[in-house]
């Protein structure tokens, strides 16, 4: 027989009851009922959406407080970025790749995206989620507040990319309705490794620091400032194919730097790897989430 947790004791205002004598609410808690983690973390999830609202409002608040530009700095970074890479990458090196600046900055956009939501994700648990300690919020609100900052980033991040292709003659095709679909998918696969990160570390601290090394080989090891087709050995090209981001950039890319749709093969292994990551990241993240109030 599972063990019942009886409600206390209270007092009941009745007509017939005298308000001093305690009754008992006759509600029991049955601990073997309860949902399984990833369910129930889940559903208080969406119990607590406005606070996400409200988590991602001040976060782009707090980001942009003290700053003279404001969220023009969303958009600014990447420009920046892309004249110096695109300096010394096209120019200097003598890169084949035609009309550079829109193949790095379309590449960079997504790949910026993925880095800040990723890290935010663990940051915001580790070093935010103090609040766990003392009133209950359920844990994953952090981690999907960090998405969508990140993703209101993005969204003005477009606007440069944007820019630049119309300065340098980009045509603005309709494969460019097809981009909420690798959005979508960079985000489902973000927060999946985002909370893989950082259940790892609220229990070892030493993960985000080693995140943010790995951050820069993984950056030169995805399409990002090369395309895959400069890459002449076909060992060193099934490699980099190997890495799951490399799907993700060539949906994103390809209606706006090639104006079309990507190959098919390319959507149905990014979407494979998407859903994989983000379930097993929420599975993950949800199997010690009843400890994060002791570990932050």
């Amino acid at each position: 027989m599972p063990e019942l947790a009886h409600a206390p004791s209270v007092a009941v205002l009745d007509s017939d009851t005298n308000l001093s004598q305690p009754t008992t609410s006759g509600i029991d808690y049955d601990s073997e009922r309860r949902r399984h983690p990833f369910f129930e973390e889940f559903f208080a999830l969406l119990r607590y959406r406005n606070l996400v609202s409200q988590l991602v409002s001040r976060n782009i608040k707090t980001r942009y407080k003290r700053s003279v530009l404001g969220v023009a700095w969303t958009m600014i970074g990447p420009l920046m970025m892309m004249t110096v890479l695109t300096v010394v990458f096209s120019s200097l090196m003598g890169s084949s790749v035609p009309n550079y600046a829109v193949f790095l900055l379309s590449g960079f956009t997504l790949w910026g995206f993925f880095q800040q939501t990723s890290a935010g994700i663990m940051n915001e648990l580790t070093w935010g989620g103090s609040l766990l300690s003392k009133i209950y919020v359920p844990p994953s609100a952090f981690a999907v507040s960090a998405l969508g900052s990140g993703l209101v980033n993005l969204l003005f991040s477009l606007v440069p990319l944007v820019l630049i292709m119309v300065v340098t003659g980009m045509p603005i095709t309709w494969s460019l309705l097809f981009l909420p679909v690798p959005i979508i998918l960079t985000c489902m696969f973000s927060l999946g490794i985002g909370l893989v990160l950082a259940r790892l570390a609220i229990f070892f601290g030493d993960v985000v620091e080693m995140y943010g090394i790995l951050l820069m080989v993984w950056f030169y090891a995805s399409p990002i400032i090369y395309s895959v087709n400069q890459v002449n050995d076909e060992n060193k090209k099934l490699l980099l194919q190997l890495n799951p981001v490399y799907y993700l950039i060539e949906m994103f890319r390809e209606p706006i730097y090639q104006g079309q749709l990507p190959d098919p093969f390319i959507i149905l292994v990014g979407t494979v790897i998407s859903v994989v990551a983000l379930l097993f990241g929420w599975w993950f993240f949800t199997q010690k989430v009843d400890e994060f109030a002791y570990r932050v």
